[in-house]
């Protein structure tokens, strides 16, 4: 079984995040960056649906810092990694690159065929969750989303979904793309073996043109939506301390009452 999962390089979420003076697209570069804490997830999904038996590839998109992405799912345990870097992609929205995934796929599914691609519930920059979704329709495969439990069994996958007051389980013919919330499991640290192993592992790069795609239909200018104003996070007020007087509770409920809270 060939495994692909998705990987993002985002700006670090501890770090004070802020977006480009030149375009108000997300500054990557000032900013450190690190492999988006939700496809860890899915990551650790696939190397225990693989189990050493398998295969997982880490296919990422973005700038050359992006690599740092797939070397650290290298590290946890990967076979091989897969970066489409090219300075036009800079700016794409989610239906760009949903795109340009659709077209890496078709790349990856040379050397064997895919059955299983696997992704976070989102990204943690962007946050919007349906680039998962937008890649399903582009391939014509099965989508299964937010999925909390995953197996895969017989050509067929099942995923369980979680809600506030019940559970469901959806099935789907393999291939298909699965993403993943942050309950499923708990993801695996990179080991000293691991990190050393990874150093030998084939990382394999491709560009648009490499993938047949125009630089023109792809990047800020060909997106759907764009950013046009962004202003900064008002400072944190300071609070209002109430002593307690014996009219403590109806001080506070008036204080709830005059920020609307009540």
């Amino acid at each position: 079984m060939k495994i692909v999962v998705l990987v993002k390089y985002v700006p670090d979420a501890t770090a004070n995040r802020s977006f480009s003076d030149s375009d108000l697209t997300t500054d990557r570069v000032g900013v450190d960056g690190v492999l988006s804490e939700l496809d860890e997830h899915a990551l650790e999904a696939a190397l225990t649906i693989a189990d050493g038996e398998g295969e997982v590839v880490a296919l990422t998109m973005g700038p050359d810092d992006a690599g740092a992405a797939v070397k650290k799912a290298l590290q946890m345990g990967a076979d091989s990694g897969v970066h489409v870097s090219d300075e036009a992609l800079h700016g794409s929205d989610a239906p760009a690159t949903s795109r340009v995934l659709a077209a890496a796929l078709e790349k990856v599914a040379e050397q064997g065929p895919v059955d299983l691609v696997l992704t976070g519930m989102a990204s943690t920059d962007g946050g919007m969750s349906v680039v998962p979704a937008m890649l399903a329709e582009r391939t014509g495969w099965a989508h299964v989303g937010f999925a909390g439990e995953v197996t895969v069994a017989e050509g067929s996958v099942q995923g369980r979904r979680d809600g506030d007051s019940a559970s469901q389980t959806v099935a789907a013919s393999l291939p298909a793309i699965v993403s993943v919330t942050d309950q499923i499991n708990e993801p695996r640290y990179p080991s000293f073996k691991g990190i050393m192993a990874a150093k030998k592992k084939p990382v394999t790069s491709y560009t648009l043109a490499d993938l047949g795609i125009a630089a023109e239909e792809v990047g800020l200018s060909a997106a759907w939506s764009v950013v046009r104003e962004v202003s900064p996070r008002p400072p944190r007020m300071q609070g209002e301390v109430i002593t307690d007087e014996g009219d403590g509770g109806t001080r506070l409920v008036e204080f709830l009452a005059s920020q609307r809270l009540v």
